[in-house]
């Protein structure tokens, strides 16, 4: 087995996304442990396309379990980086989970299993980082719920009841 290491000192978010696919199956197929999968994604967590990159995979791909399992070694390289992986998991925690309405609204129930499927995935990794941090974040985002948006240019606002539903949720990831 060849050496994998990151060539760039910034990959793409589509080479990280490349990337994250690769050393996650390789992970899956017992090539590498948990703990040098976790040094890998720690080092390309550290840029902005890489953590994007990272997160955008490992959240939506079904057949990655790299985050059902959540080994302690990639918890323990996540914690350590600190609120930038929180933020990122509480976007994606809140956008998924706002999905699973809409999906439920339209009748695509694959669609809305790939919204439940990440939600879940964010709770379970937002329950075991850093609860102050994550306290925090989560306080600042919900202070502002009703300034977010399902949409890039912001023009499409929750409705109230993706907002109840976001709140729901946010509350089982304290218990």
């Amino acid at each position: 087995m060849k050496k994998k290491t990151i060539k760039l000192k910034e990959p793409s978010f589509i080479q990280s996304i490349n990337i994250s696919k690769e050393w996650c199956q390789d992970w899956e197929d017992d090539l590498i442990s948990d703990e040098v999968l976790a040094d890998r994604v720690s080092e390309l967590i550290k840029t902005k396309n890489g953590l994007r990159g990272f997160f955008a995979y490992a959240l939506s791909d079904l057949n990655c379990k790299l985050l059902d399992r959540l080994p302690s070694s990639l918890i323990f390289k996540l914690t350590e980086g600190g609120e930038e992986i929180i933020k990122i998991t509480i976007k994606n925690f809140i956008m998924s989970t706002a999905q699973i309405i809409n999906h439920q609204r339209d009748n695509k129930p694959d669609y809305e299993i790939t919204s439940k499927n990440i939600s879940e995935r964010c709770s379970n990794l937002l329950k075991v980082m850093d609860t102050n941090i994550v306290t925090k974040e989560i306080n600042l985002i919900m202070s502002n719920i009703d300034d977010m948006s399902n949409s890039f240019d912001n023009s499409i606002k929750y409705d109230e009841e993706q907002k109840s539903f976001i709140k729901e949720e946010i509350e089982k990831i304290a218990q």
